[in-house]
């Protein structure tokens, strides 16, 4: 089994409860996507001031709801194209967003030699939108590119983690390491596809 069958599996154990709830109600996948994206921008805020807890706990939440949509696109069968655009879109300015509260909070506090922990959110940042570009830029080359060992969900995990237990310059040191391993296991991963297709 791969890593993406394991993800697949686990987000399907924790959406199953939920999405049938959901399915009951007014609300549609794309309306999730935007509450998702509300999460993230309050989450981004309370960061940016301070409030790690806080903002651990929104952005698990906000992720939990990332999750829920498409879940709930797939059980109703209003999956589209567009709703994959707004939620691959939604999902980058989440991710930047909250990323730049944690900007916001160490820029302003230069003075204590915040320096290295502004370098790497902006390599945690860059490396993230690398993981989500290659694997977009080979699909829309009729490539397959799922592999690699931090996708959206481990960025999450490992930065909500980090949140709830005052532990960020850990978390952004993780974050840091692993988003260029991912990264280059997706090139490998389409350069193996390239040998073998004769591309």
């Amino acid at each position: 089994m791969s890593l993406a069958d394991i993800r697949r599996s686990v987000a399907n154990r924790i959406t199953s409860p939920l999405v049938g709830i959901l399915n009951r109600g007014p609300i549609t996948p794309n309306a999730l996507t935007l509450i998702n994206l509300a999460l993230s921008m309050v989450a981004a805020y309370v960061i940016a001031t301070g409030h790690f807890l806080l903002g651990g706990v929104l952005v698990l939440v906000s992720g939990l709801v990332d999750i829920l949509d498409g879940a709930l696109a797939r059980l109703t069968r209003k999956s589209t194209k567009w709703g994959a655009i707004l939620d691959s879109t939604v999902d980058r300015i989440a991710e930047a967003a909250i990323l730049c509260g944690l900007l916001v909070w160490y820029i302003r506090d230069t003075a204590q030699g915040n320096i290295l922990e502004i370098m790497l959110v902006y390599a945690v940042l860059v490396g993230s939108f690398l993981i989500s570009y290659i694997r977009a830029r080979a699909e829309g080359l009729g490539w397959q590119c799922q592999v690699g060992l931090f996708t959206r969900a481990e960025r999450v995990i490992v930065l909500v983690i980090g949140l709830l237990i005052n532990q960020i310059f850990i978390a952004l040191c993780i974050l840091a390491v692993f988003v260029f391993i991912t990264v280059a296991q997706r090139l490998v991963h389409l350069w193996k596809q390239a040998r073998t297709g004769g591309d």
